[in-house]
């Protein structure tokens, strides 16, 4: 199997090879959602700035996982965060963008053919929804999405993955389960973006798919050999989270596609989120009698950034503090509660990124606004006295959680039967660094 394996790896560089050199970028062509660019160079350059802000984020996730893991699988943690932004970036310019961005089939995945290699994703034409940046800008934006997605996964399988596997599960999830996502919710013409389902950043797209996904995988691996362990550097924790809410900045306010005062809102909303949830994780774990901790103030920060990310173009201020203290008290009671003798989720992504992202998106059916952002119309949250925005996003919460948790499992046993997922005893015994990589601190 060994041989097989890297057989198909060697083929695929190979192949890679020959589709890039024979490959160009289309002149400029406009077609279905492209449309001529009308450049900004001030939303250009904003955009730039933001893309690099989320490329950003995924080492510091690596940092913030790596961290919290045992000494003995700190690299191999954080080396599957940079293979995700290595995998991905290859993939997305393959055939990843053309899936989520490409015309329709059915509302529900893109047709890859028309920007296969990016043939036709230049610096002269425009997405319709960001006509003042270039198409290749945008495409590249939105890329840094979908590194950061099955990243956020990895936390839930800790210290007990095989490298390779987990590789290959990265690129079945993106085709899969991330691309259709993505395309539903953000296409002009996906299926969910048609109902008025409101996502600003990927509440749905990216945390939503993570964390179910993230429970599938902790089910299907089943538990740590040693589910209690030390984390291995605090300080890691910190400056992971420092360079995630730094990021996020790009996420979500980048997420307006122009430096706007959309973009500005967005940025506020983010900040103020973080803060809130993160003041009441390590207040809630004072009153359940526990110190007050980094990692309990770390984990409130993300979760608030969790909760925050679909709403946070829609929602004003005030509200912004409210989604990040009720999700951080969500979290911070699933974490508590959650089976963790039965469902050895390492790192509690299910209960931050799957139920953060569910808090966010239900409670941006509460609190969006008309008044801060026109496209969410006359279908105004449930605090202003009309449900139906709030029952299109229950709607999809139920139909994306449903599916990325099916899906996920089916892709962990599809991968399982190519290739074993969970290493063995002998090897987690003795760490991830060592058996997997050679490496250690």
């Amino acid at each position: 199997m060994r041989k097989i394996i890297l057989s198909v790896i060697l083929i695929t560089i190979l192949v890679l090879s020959i589709f890039s050199i024979y490959f160009q970028t289309e002149a400029a062509t406009l077609g279905a959602h492209v449309v001529a660019l009308k450049l900004d160079t001030g939303d250009t350059a904003w955009m730039i700035v933001a893309s690099a802000l989320v490329l950003l984020m995924t080492p510091g996730l690596g940092f913030f996982y790596g961290g919290m893991v045992g000494k003995k699988n700190v690299i191999s943690t954080m080396l599957q965060s940079f293979m995700a932004m290595v995998i991905v970036t290859v993939l997305w310019v393959v055939v990843g963008f053309g899936l989520c961005f490409g015309p329709s089939v059915g509302g529900i995945i893109g047709d890859p053919s028309s920007n296969f290699m990016f043939q036709g994703v230049n610096a002269s034409t425009a997405w319709e929804l960001a006509p003042t940046i270039p198409f290749i800008l945008f495409a590249f934006f939105q890329a840094k999405f979908a590194i950061i997605t099955p990243a956020l996964i990895t936390g839930a399988f800790a210290e007990r993955v095989r490298f390779w596997a987990y590789l290959l599960f990265m690129v079945l999830f993106i085709l899969f389960i991330y691309a259709p996502l993505c395309h539903m919710t953000w296409h002009p013409d996906g299926l969910f973006f048609g109902w008025g389902v409101l996502d600003f950043a990927g509440g749905t797209v990216v945390h939503m798919s993570a964390g179910w996904a993230a429970l599938a995988g902790a089910m299907f691996l089943g538990k740590r050999k040693v589910q209690k362990v030390n984390p291995a550097r605090i300080t890691y924790v910190l400056l992971g989270t420092g360079l995630l809410w730094f990021g996020w900045f790009g996420f979500n306010a980048g997420s307006a596609v122009g430096a706007s005062g959309l973009a500005s809102q967005a940025l506020g909303t983010t900040t103020v989120a973080a803060a809130a949830a993160a003041m009441t994780w390590v207040f809630f774990d004072k009153i359940q009698g526990h110190k007050l901790s980094a990692m309990g103030a770390c984990i409130g920060a993300v979760v608030g950034l969790v909760a925050v990310t679909p709403a946070a173009g829609f929602v004003t201020i005030p509200h912004a503090i409210a989604i990040g203290i009720i999700a951080s008290v969500v979290s911070n009671v699933v974490c508590s509660k959650f089976p963790k003798g039965k469902i050895d989720d390492a790192l509690d992504v299910f209960a931050c990124h799957g139920v953060g992202g569910m808090v966010g998106m239900l409670l941006t059916g509460v609190f969006a606004s008309k008044a801060v952002n026109p496209i969410v119309g006359d279908n105004e949250g449930l605090l202003f006295g009309d449900a139906t925005l709030f029952l299109i996003q229950l709607k999809a919460l139920v139909l994306v959680s449903v599916f990325a948790f099916a899906a996920s499992y089916a892709l962990f046993f599809i991968v399982n039967k190519i290739t074993p997922l969970r290493v063995s005893e002998d090897k987690e015994e003795l760490g991830l660094d060592i058996s997997q990589h050679g490496e250690f601190l």
